[in-house]
């Protein structure tokens, strides 16, 4: 019978990851709220959720990993689909803002 519950040592560091994670998507939150122009806006919430995003998915790998007793990289497939999506609907949101303001 396999055990499904991880040992402290991986359950510590996920949860840390996880919180961390947390704050940078609350950090770009709050950015998103704070700031004026659009441009500004789009920072904020771009690196909050890349960040919270990155400490998220390396805590399922983390977890994913040990309760299967096996490495699981399916998390690493995810982060490559985000790191290529973002920028490109970053700059799409800019040249559609730009464009409206006829600068």
């Amino acid at each position: 019978m396999t055990e499904l519950t991880p040992s402290a040592w991986v359950v510590v560091p996920a949860a840390i990851l996880l919180m961390l994670g947390g704050t940078f998507a609350l950090v770009g939150a709050i950015g998103l709220l704070r700031l004026k122009s659009f441009y500004a806006r789009m920072h904020a919430p771009t690196m909050g959720a890349t960040l919270g995003t990155g400490c998220v998915l390396v805590a399922s790998m983390l977890v994913s990993s040990t309760v299967t007793h096996r490495a699981v990289f399916h998390e690493l497939l995810i982060a490559a689909f985000l790191t290529m999506t973002a920028p490109v609907t970053a700059i799409l949101l800019m040249r559609a803002a730009r464009s409206r303001t006829g600068a």
